[in-house]
């Protein structure tokens, strides 16, 4: 693979916004910290957060990062509609990076109506509107980008405000450790010199099959949506995937009769140092039983001291691989012509 390859396919700039990637974490942490904040975490019994694709994968990165430290309920919600329960005591969260996604508009209102605190992220649009309109908590982040590459704008600002609010103890160390390693990773993965480049290396054996991708459950499944979301969109391909343990009581059994197909899938194993005891073993037990189905079985190992860091190492490494994968492909990585499509025929209805 080439500059000339990638300028030839990547007419939109994929390549550098990846690339930029440990900048905009930077600018979306001062943006945050700037931010006025008047929400407080006493009284809160839950947070709920809505919104839609790369929109709402920072939530659930957020929502899995925190499993163990939040004192109150955390749901991430992809619907219209609110849960029963949201109401004076919930905090809810507006994620929509344009600020007109129709089912977080939708929610929107329902959160007004039912006096829930609110609390609003997005560059434009209605979502910064009616938080104006009802003086609402928002924090302005910059527009301009696919939702999908504004992780940086989706996850950082909502952590910070929780810090803010009181609901956890500040991570000022470990986003610190975490920018610095995301641009050690920067430099690694945009080298188009002679030398192993890991994300490259990972998208070559991709290439051509379905992927499938598994992960812990407890802090990294929201990793493993990344991933198959970012190979979607960016790559235009489908992965698959699961978590364990609950991949072991009933997916395992299902590699058994399409061996032609099976033997040619590239599974990803997603692992962490930190995986429960027992998970690390499900893992190394998965591992041996899905190498008699096909020999394309790949670990991948997060990196980093803090749980931070080493979630979004896994996280980066698989923004570049569906890079990666898009070009080998052929496939410029920005436009989502179907995503398109579809918005502009619910537009007529």
């Amino acid at each position: 693979m080439t500059r000339d390859d990638i300028r030839l396919i990547d007419r939109s700039g994929m390549f550098e916004r990846i690339k930029d990637f440990p900048n905009q974490v930077r600018e979306a942490v001062e943006i945050a910290r700037s931010a006025r904040i008047r929400i407080r975490a006493q009284g809160v019994r839950s947070i709920v957060l809505s919104g839609l694709g790369g929109s709402a994968i920072g939530g659930d990165l957020l929502r899995s990062y925190l499993a163990h430290d939040l004192g109150v309920p955390f749901v991430v919600n992809r619907h219209y509609t609110l849960p029963a329960f949201v109401g004076r005591d919930t905090l809810v969260i507006l994620s929509s990076y344009s600020g007109n996604t129709e089912e977080t508009v939708a929610a929107h209102h329902s959160a007004l109506k039912r006096r829930a605190k609110l609390l609003c992220v997005s560059s434009n649009g209605t979502t910064k509107r009616l938080a104006r309109r009802h003086k609402s908590t928002i924090i302005t982040v910059p527009g301009g980008l696919p939702p999908r590459a504004a992780l940086g704008y989706s996850f950082f600002p909502l952590l910070i405000a929780l810090t803010r609010m009181g609901f956890i103890a500040d991570r000022d160390r470990d986003i610190a450790d975490t920018i610095s390693l995301l641009a050690s990773k920067s430099r690694e993965y945009s080298s188009l010199e002679p030398g192993p480049n890991r994300a490259l290396q990972l998208a070559e054996r991709l290439q051509g099959r379905v992927g499938i991708i598994y992960s812990s459950t407890e802090h990294f499944d929201a990793v493993s949506t990344r991933w198959r979301g970012q190979m979607a969109e960016n790559a235009k391909t489908l992965t698959f995937g699961h978590v364990l343990p609950e991949m072991n009581h009933n997916e395992i059994v299902g590699w058994k009769v399409l061996t032609e197909q099976m033997r040619d899938m590239q599974v990803f194993l997603l692992r962490d140092r930190g995986d429960h005891r027992r998970v690390k073993m499900r893992l190394d037990v998965t591992k041996e039983i899905l190498a008699s189905y096909t020999p394309r079985v790949t670990e991948i190992w997060s990196e980093g001291s803090s749980l931070l860091t080493r979630v979004f190492s896994l996280v980066y490494l698989g923004d570049w691989v569906s890079y990666y994968l898009a070009i080998l492909n052929r496939e410029d990585p920005t436009p989502v012509t179907a995503i398109d499509y579809l918005k502009k025929e619910l537009g007529k209805l």
